[in-house]
């Protein structure tokens, strides 16, 4: 039986932890592998980052424990690393640690080297603009998110690079199957506090004006603290347990970006989650987007003001041309970007990374 590791970032409530690594376990084991997860940080980990309150002895206690934990582990078989075992710290102390002559796959959701290569640091850019091209270099296999990251790996020399979206469980995601013409219609985002400061917090005001003219709601899930509830806004805090309803009580929704290096490093996931509950889409044509959404069938781009708000305007009026598109929506999310497609897929990607030792 093959041991493999997964050195993943965080625990269950880091997305990309949770849907990168962990939701294919259990296709793993079916595969016929022995699965052993090693997270870098946790819960507590999450909220404090959210809250802009970790300390650098929080932060060493959690890499020392790492440390410890590759040092007197049992030497796996394969090791699955989600983007690099120590953030901020050089290429060759990781290259040090972890254990030799063991098969390599690295993964990658987030345009991650960007953080380092245009750190606006020189010091940072001298030592640690090219350690994801490195770890990348050193990976028996690279799995990318989208083109954008595939075609970095490739260029720095990646021995062999797939392209994995980040995929959904379309069981846990209940389809919508009608239309109710007596309720306020949502328009919905979901994310985390970084990502709604970054991409959600500039268009609010445009996006509740929108709603507020055709009577409707706004509602944002995961946006963080300090935002109150009102008739015309909704904000929830994320949790595993409740995104999914919270998601199915939404109508549209919404993925705005900025078309920038970051950002064209996102794979979409918020679009995969709206479409796999049925709603239509509307989103910034960057990065994973533009492979996502289909222009007038799942949804509609928008790349400026004007564009957002007739957009949002005519699904808003027409509740069956969002029926329309939430269903087509669907029916991509279970062809392309289903758990149930890619979990075997990505088993026997690390099988074959296995056997190559």
């Amino acid at each position: 039986m093959t041991h493999l590791l997964i050195l993943s970032r965080y625990d269950r409530q880091g997305a990309s932890s949770r849907l990168r690594t962990m939701q294919y376990i259990p296709y793993l084991h079916e595969a016929g592998m022995e699965v052993q997860v090693s997270s870098l940080f946790d819960a507590k980990y999450l909220a404090g980052m959210y809250r802009g309150a970790q300390s650098p002895t929080s932060v060493a206690s959690y890499y020392l424990k790492r440390l410890m934990g590759l040092q007197g582990s049992k030497k796996p078989d394969l090791i699955w690393l989600e983007k690099e075992a120590f953030p901020w710290l050089p290429w060759f102390i990781e290259q040090r640690v972890i254990p030799r002559n063991v098969p390599l796959v690295s993964d990658y959701d987030d345009a991650i080297f960007h953080r380092y290569d245009q750190h606006t640091r020189k010091l940072v850019r001298r030592l640690l603009g090219s350690k994801i091209s490195a770890v990348m270099s050193h990976s028996n296999i690279v799995t990318a998110g989208n083109h954008y990251l595939a075609e970095y790996a490739q260029q720095a020399g990646a021995k062999r690079v797939m392209i994995v979206p980040t995929v959904v469980d379309v069981k846990a995601y209940k389809l919508r199957t009608s239309v109710d013409h007596n309720v306020k219609a949502r328009i919905g985002w979901i994310g985390t506090p970084q990502t709604w400061r970054t991409f959600g917090q500039p268009i609010f005001d445009l996006v509740r004006q929108t709603a507020r003219e055709s009577k409707a709601v706004f509602r944002a899930v995961g946006a963080g603290h300090g935002y109150s509830t009102t008739d015309e806004v909704e904000f929830f805090d994320w949790s595993e347990a409740r995104e999914v309803s919270l998601i199915q009580g939404m109508d549209i929704g919404i993925m705005p970006l900025d078309n920038t290096p970051w950002a064209r490093g996102k794979c979409g996931y918020k679009l995969i989650q709206y479409m796999a509950c049925g709603l239509p889409v509307v989103a910034s044509p960057v990065g994973a987007n533009n492979d996502i959404v289909e222009h007038g069938v799942n949804g509609f781009f928008a790349s400026n003001d004007l564009e957002w708000k007739h957009a949002l305007g005519a699904l808003l009026r027409d509740p069956e041309l969002r029926y329309r598109m939430g269903q087509a929506g669907r029916r991509k999310v279970e062809q392309s970007y289903s758990l149930q497609v890619h979990g075997p897929r990505v088993a026997q990607i690390l099988r074959s990374a296995a056997r190559a030792n």
